[in-house]
Parts: C-alpha cells; sequence; structure tokens
C-alpha cells in the first residue's frame, strides 16, 4: 500500500472546497455535514489554503474568535504543502508526520484533485470498522 501511487488512495468523493470569504460557522456545518475533517479553501479554481478542524480549535475558538464572522481567510493555513497524485502514498505519509499535519491536498498540473488523509493509511479492515461505527452513530443520533 505505502508503494502505491497517491492517486489510487485519494479521495475525490470526500474534496470539500469553500472560498476564502467562507465563514468559519458555515465551514464547521459543512465539515460535519460530509463527515471530513478539512475543507480546501479555493479561489479562482485555485488551492490557497485549508481549514481543518484542528484549525477551528486552536485558531478560532481557544482565540475567543467569532465563528460567525471571522472568515477561512483568516484562520486557514494559507498556501499549504501539496502532493503530486503520482508520488508513493508512503511519501506523501512521511510528509504529512514530518510536517505534524493529518491531511493533504493533491494537486495536479496546478489543479486541486482530491485529498489524502493519514486515516487513509489504516488498515481496510480497520476502516471498514471506522465506517461501520459512525454509520451506527448516525443511526443513533437520528433516533434520538
Amino acid at each position: 500500500m505505502f508503494s502505491e501511487p497517491v492517486r489510487t488512495v485519494m479521495e475525490r468523493k470526500k474534496l470539500l472546497t469553500a472560498s476564502p470569504e467562507t465563514t468559519v460557522s458555515k465551514a464547521a456545518k459543512m465539515l460535519a455535514r460530509r463527515e471530513v475533517g478539512a475543507v480546501m479553501v479555493v479561489e479562482h479554481q485555485r488551492l490557497v489554503g485549508i481549514f481543518t478542524e484542528r484549525d477551528a480549535v486552536f485558531r478560532v475558538i481557544a482565540r475567543g474568535r467569532d465563528p460567525q464572522t471571522t472568515r477561512l481567510a483568516d484562520v486557514m493555513t494559507a498556501a499549504p504543502q501539496t502532493v503530486d497524485p503520482d508520488k508513493s502514498f508512503g511519501y506523501a505519509l512521511l510528509l504529512m508526520y514530518e510536517n505534524s499535519f493529518r491531511h493533504l491536498p493533491v494537486v495536479e498540473n496546478g489543479k486541486l484533485i482530491g485529498i489524502v488523509s493519514a486515516r487513509n493509511a489504516l488498515d481496510p479492515d480497520l476502516e471498514e470498522f471506522t465506517s461501520e461505527s459512525q454509520r451506527r452513530k448516525q443511526i443513533l443520533r437520528e433516533r434520538a
């Protein structure tokens, strides 16, 4: 798995994008609805930043900022590191580990085409278990 190209393990359907003017509150709702941990901040079809659930905690909540008025442009990681889809997944994981982040945008010819996360490294059986656990939690929330 670690020698496979990033393009074979990246998530296309979990790719979530928003403009820099999007409020943190709106972005948080998008993250929750899609059950993902990062939103790619895009302007004029170019990746300009990344905003993660950790950013919401450390850069917004912990600093007392108002999520209703704070824009992603003010709290995102600007010009994030990216990975080429033909690099190995092991290379991407090492990049994430060395730089202490969990999400890595996949860019090809300057265009955002996907995202790879540390979660992609989970054993497929463990990933299936995690998905089932999330499904059950959703069912319980709906019943409540």
